[in-house]
């Protein structure tokens, strides 16, 4: 069996690569392993259980709830809520683990099973290896230890996680939004009621796309992954800036007055700034992964704050602001954590927050993005090669380090071997365009007869 989580939970084709089976086993092994720190006398195991909208999202959650009840854990059901919104209620009730069924920005067929740890945290990846073995051990005969009579976990509807969660993000804005209007696309996904009622609540003035969900238009041409609609709506009504979510709201990237992107490196740079003018931006820090465009990290230094680096992945960023206590990170594609008031991105609150620093300065989302100038990026994927070897070989080494001298301190190169692929993919960065393409096909060239 090969390794089922991938960067993000458990994900494939529902009812093809995930399967009703797989995700009973895999809950029930999931309790076996996460509830165990709460197995003493007296305490009952609880698990909160969310969805985004898919259709398949409701055979999926029957046969969670099914594992998660017959190993013994007591179920309660949030229905449609973003994964934020789960994580968040995981740590509110103090449950074992949560459970959120949502295959994020990818279209409709597909569909997923994150699994959440005491806290509301995302697990790491010894805790998911314990769960596969686990899984594995029965799956090939092992029989489960099955608990009978009032043994067996109780399922209930938890109404009040919708409430409870919009008041917490209305609860930890600094400023209301009033005299706002703003451009909401819900990419119609979990969050299609939940942020038009939070920035509603709030004070701002809202347009509302992409909500209404149907269980197979989640992401079909809207959302965080497909702009031109929100970039539309907003020029036609006259927003002062439009915000864009994905299937389960982890993300979140946003348009400005003018029609144009603000990515979450743009969206990064201004709550950094907002958070240490509110002295909450611990160590003057900020945690980014190596794809963030140089112009953030310039940015950020030209600004006086510090920037972490980590790997590709919310994960890595989170682990490095767990570790240190950081209090802002986060990724271009949206992903952008406030660690005071969430455990993991939280695309819903990241829009607020972002609204709120527009209100509070007086300033337009495009003047204050503009903190950072995005440094033109070419990223080439150099296919059927040794994606292995890119660390040692010497012929790429010297060429990357001849490209580095070349491109000075207002370029960068990257390269990296894909996690699924026989490929390898470049990276350049650099004040001109012409320049890093420049950069990138030569570097390609070299891939394609150092590793081919």
């Amino acid at each position: 069996m090969g390794r089922l989580f991938g960067t993000d939970g458990v994900r494939g084709v529902a009812n093809v690569d995930l399967t009703a089976e797989l995700a009973l086993g895999l809950s029930v092994a999931a309790a076996h392993v996460l509830a165990e720190a709460g197995s003493f006398e007296g305490h009952r195991p609880v698990a909160v259980v969310g969805r985004d909208p898919r259709a398949s999202g409701e055979f999926l959650e029957a046969a969670v709830v099914a594992g998660l009840a017959s190993a013994g854990v007591d179920v309660l059901l949030v229905g449609v809520l973003p994964t934020p919104a789960v994580a968040y209620l995981t740590a509110e009730l103090e449950a074992d683990l949560g459970v959120m069924l949502s295959a994020s920005h990818n279209a409709m067929p597909d569909n997923g099973v994150k699994f959440l740890a005491r806290g509301g945290h995302k697990l790491d990846d010894e805790l998911e290896e314990r769960i596969e073995a686990v899984y594995e051990e029965h799956r090939t005969g092992a029989p489960w230890d099955r608990p009978t009579g009032g043994g067996v976990g109780r399922v209930r509807s938890y109404d009040e996680g919708f409430e409870r969660y919009v008041t917490h993000l209305v609860g930890v804005l600094p400023n209301r939004l009033d005299g706002l209007k703003v451009v909401l696309d819900e990419a119609h996904g979990a969050a299609s009621l939940v942020s038009p009622e939070a920035f509603t609540r709030a004070g701002a003035e809202i347009v509302t796309i992409g909500a209404e969900p149907d269980g197979l238009n989640i992401n079909d041409g809207c959302g965080s992954t497909h702009l031109g609609k929100l970039q539309a709506a907003v020029l036609e009504h006259g927003a002062d800036l439009g915000i864009a979510h994905d299937g389960d709201a982890d993300r979140c990237l946003a348009v400005d007055h003018t029609g144009a992107e603000v990515d979450g490196d743009q969206i990064m740079a201004v709550l950094a700034l907002a958070m240490r003018e509110r002295g909450v931006l611990r160590a003057d820090t900020v945690v980014a992964t190596v794809m963030s465009n140089l112009g953030f990290k310039l940015a950020m230094e030209r600004e006086g704050l510090s920037i972490i680096q980590t790997g590709v992945g919310d994960r890595y960023v989170l682990e490095e602001m767990k570790e240190h206590g950081y209090a802002l990170g986060g990724e271009q594609s949206g992903h952008v954590i406030i660690s005071d008031h969430a455990t993991t991105g939280d695309g819903t609150l990241t829009g607020l927050l972002l609204a709120a620093r527009v209100a509070q300065t007086g300033r337009t989302l495009k003047d204050l993005a503009a903190v950072m100038e995005r440094l033109p990026q070419v990223l080439v994927n150099v296919p059927d090669v040794d994606r292995a070897r890119v660390g040692s070989s010497a012929e790429l080494a010297a060429a990357v380090a001849e490209a580095e001298r070349e491109l000075g301190a207002t370029g960068r190169v990257l390269l990296r071997p894909s996690g699924t692929e026989p490929l390898v993919r470049v990276m350049v960065e650099a004040a001109d365009i012409d320049q890093a393409r420049s950069v990138a096909g030569r570097l390609a060239d070299v891939v394609k007869s150092a590793l081919g």
